[in-house]
C-alpha cells in the first residue's frame, strides 16, 4: 500500500456536519457499487465503437469486474493500492474501475487510448485475459471510506494536469449530487466524454448504476451516432461541454424528431455563451448551468425549474450543503461535502486550500441577491489593458453574437504600449467569412462595449488545441498567438 497524503485540513466541525447530514457516510465507492448493481442486474450495458462495440448487462461487466478483481488481488493488489488504466470508453475500462473499487484500491484513470498490441516477452505485463482466470471475487474489501479511492487529474485547459485526490466519502457524495440535480432518462443517456476524465467517469460508470439507469458509452465524439441512438434506439442526450451540444445543432442529420431525446440539458465543463443558451431555449428545451471542477466537481447549478433567467444568465445557486464566498478580488472560495483531499503535490494543496478549508478557485464570479454566482473569468484569463481588467469572456459573447462565428477564444497578446491587447481567435461557421475589423468595431459599438474592449487583432483556425472532452486548451492558444508576435 502507498499511503497518499492530503495538506488540506478538513477542519473538525466540517467533518461533524458533513457525516450528521448524511453527506458522508459509512460506505466505500465498492460497497456502494455493489449494491447497485445486485440491484439493477439486466440493466443494459452497451459501447457504441467501430473497434469494440460491446453488449450486455451490468451482471455480465459484474462477472468481467469481479474475476479481474480476484486476479489482481492474487497479484497483491488491495485497499489503499493504485491501479492506474488508460482505455476507451470500452467495456474492460468499466470491469478495471469496477474491479478496483470492489478491492479498495486507489483508481487512477488516464485519458487516452491503449495499445492492443501484445506485450513483448521481455516485459513484466499480464494480459487483461490472464487476470480473469480466477474465480470471481466475492463481496468487497474494507477500507476507511475517509481514504483516498481516486485520483483524478484535471484536463489541462489552463496549465499541465494536476492529480486530484478524492475519497470514498467525497465521491459518495458527488454521485448523490448530480443524480439529485437531473431528471434522468429511462433508456440512459449517451456518455463521450473519456472516462478517464473526471465527469466522463462518474457519468459514465457510477451515476447510471447507482440510478438504475442503462450504460451507453461511445468512445469518440460523433454526432451522427449520437443523433442515430437518440431516433432509432430511444437513447437520450443530457448535455455537457457547448461544443457537444452545437455540433448536434448543427449537424445535417438533426432534425426536431431529436429534441424529444435531449429535453433537459445541463451544460458545464467549459465556458456557457449565452448565445447557446439562448438558442436551445429557442427550440423549447430546459437548460441549466453548472459550475464545479475536478476539484469541487458540484459548486453551484440550477434545478430545470428555477426562473430562467437564473438558468439561463448564471451558473446557479450553492449546491446542497456547499459553501461560497467571494475572496477581495472577486475570486471564487468554495469549500463542501463533495470537495476533494487535495493534490498529489503538497505544494499545490498549501496555495489552493485555505487553513479553514476554503478552495482557491482560480475563477473570478459575482454573486447576485439571491445567491446565483456567475463566473466571469479565470484570472488567468483576465486581459491588462493599459492597467485596466477585461473580462476574455465578455469579449468572447460579443463576438459570438455574430453570425459567422462558430467558436471564438480571446487571449492577451504583450503590447508595447498597453502591455497588453485583446487579440481574438475565431473558427468560422462553414460558408463564411473572417470578419474585417471595421466589421467588428461596428458590432462592438452596436453592442455598447467599450472601445479598450474591442479586439485589436483578429486571426482565424480551422480547429482549436482541445482536451479529450472537448474543451480548448486556452493556454496552448495563448502560446501560439504569443510565439507568432
Amino acid at each position: 500500500m502507498v499511503e497518499v497524503v492530503s495538506s488540506r485540513p478538513i477542519r473538525p466541525e466540517l467533518r461533524e456536519r458533513y457525516e450528521s447530514e448524511g453527506w458522508w457516510t459509512a460506505e466505500t465507492l465498492g460497497a456502494l457499487l455493489s449494491d447497485a448493481l445486485a440491484a439493477q442486474p439486466q440493466s443494459t450495458f452497451r459501447v457504441h465503437s467501430n473497434i469494440r462495440p460491446y453488449t450486455g448487462t451490468f451482471r455480465d461487466v459484474e462477472r468481467v469486474a469481479r474475476r479481474l478483481a480476484a486476479g489482481l488481488q492474487t497479484r497483491g493488489v488491495g485497499p489503499g493500492d493504485f491501479v492506474a488504466f488508460q482505455l476507451p470508453n470500452w467495456m474492460e475500462a468499466a470491469a478495471t474501475f469496477w474491479a478496483s473499487t470492489l478491492l479498495g484500491a486507489v483508481v487512477v484513470p488516464i485519458v487516452g487510448l491503449v495499445a492492443t498490441d501484445e506485450p513483448s516477452r521481455e516485459q513484466n505485463v499480464h494480459g487483461f485475459d490472464d487476470l480473469l482466470a480466477h474465480a470471481p471475487l466475492l463481496g468487497t474489501l474494507d477500507t476507511d471510506p475517509s481514504n483516498p479511492a481516486l485520483i483524478a487529474f484535471t484536463s489541462g485547459t489552463t496549465r499541465d494536469p494536476k492529480g486530484v485526490v478524492h475519497s470514498h466519502q467525497t465521491l459518495g457524495c458527488e454521485i448523490r449530487q448530480l443524480n439529485a440535480g437531473h431528471p434522468k432518462h429511462p433508456a440512459g443517456q449517451v456518455t463521450a466524454l473519456p472516462v478517464g476524465h473526471f465527469i466522463g467517469m462518474l457519468g459514465g460508470l457510477l451515476c447510471p448504476v447507482l440510478e438504475g439507469v442503462p450504460i451507453h458509452l461511445c468512445d469518440a465524439w460523433d454526432p451522427s451516432l449520437v443523433l442515430k441512438l437518440m431516433t432509432q434506439e430511444g437513447v437520450g442526450f443530457g448535455g455537457g461541454p457547448a461544443y457537444f451540444i452545437t455540433s448536434l445543432l448543427d449537424h445535417p442529420d438533426f432534425t426536431e424528431d431529436h429534441l424529444q431525446h435531449m429535453r433537459y440539458l445541463g451544460l458545464g465543463g467549459s465556458a456557457i455563451p449565452i448565445t447557446v443558451t439562448r438558442r436551445l431555449t429557442d427550440l423549447g428545451l430546459v437548460v441549466t448551468r453548472s459550475y464545479g471542477s475536478t476539484e469541487h466537481p458540484s459548486i453551484t447549478g440550477s434545478s430545470p425549474t428555477a426562473a430562467e433567467d437564473k438558468r439561463l444568465l448564471t451558473d446557479g445557486a450553492a449546491r446542497s450543503g456547499v459553501e461560497v464566498r467571494l475572496a477581495s478580488d472577486g475570486e471564487i472560495l468554495s469549500r463542501g461535502p463533495d470537495l476533494c483531499l487535495g493534490y498529489l503535490d503538497s505544494e499545490l494543496s498549501a496555495k489552493a486550500f485555505d487553513d479553514d478549508g476554503w478552495y482557491h478557485t482560480g475563477d473570478i464570479g459575482v454573486l447576485d441577491e439571491d445567491g446565483y454566482l456567475t463566473i466571469t473569468d479565470r484570472k488567468s484569463d483576465v486581459i491588462i489593458r493599459g492597467g485596466e481588467n477585461i473580462s476574455a469572456i465578455e469579449v468572447e459573447e460579443a463576438l459570438l453574437a455574430m453570425p459567422e462565428v462558430a467558436e471564438a477564444v480571446v487571449v492577451a497578446a504583450p503590447d508595447e504600449r498597453f502591455g497588453e491587447r485583446v487579440v481574438a481567435v475565431l473558427r468560422i461557421r462553414p460558408g463564411s467569412q473572417l470578419p474585417s475589423r471595421d466589421r467588428v468595431r461596428e458590432h462592438f459599438q452596436a453592442a455598447g462595449l467599450a472601445r479598450q474592449k474591442w479586439p485589436e487583432d483578429l486571426r482565424e483556425v480551422d480547429d482549436y488545441p482541445r482536451t479529450p472532452s472537448g474543451k480548448v486548451q486556452k493556454y496552448l492558444v495563448r502560446q501560439q498567438v504569443r510565439s507568432s508576435q
